[in-house]
């Protein structure tokens, strides 16, 4: 299943510097293994936010909800999920097709 999820991540500036920086590389850490296992296929950023938009390929909603929520900064997160399929028109239908 593909999901287009949509993460804005608002971290209160209170929070202790070093605490945050640990949390933002084992969020880069965990993404990029989940990137290697096809899970998460595409991250873009959005400018001028911190904010991204991203696409899983995943077995089920529970699968990408688990990921979610194992997302270091997910506690931080406004998270907005849609689900896909492929679109009839799509190039990748008709290389199939042939």
């Amino acid at each position: 299943m593909l999901f287009h999820v949509h993460m804005t991540v608002d971290i209160p500036l209170d929070l202790d510097k070093a605490y945050v920086e640990n949390l933002k590389a084992k969020e880069k850490a965990l993404s990029q293994e989940l990137q290697q296992q096809g899970k998460w296929t595409h991250i873009w950023r959005i400018v001028g936010q911190y904010a991204n938009i991203s696409i899983f390929n995943v077995d089920s909603a529970g699968e990408l909800h688990d990921i979610l929520m194992s997302l270091p900064l997910y506690p931080f997160m406004q998270v907005e999920v849609t689900a896909l399929c492929q679109h009839y028109s799509s190039v990748k239908n008709e290389e199939e097709a042939h």
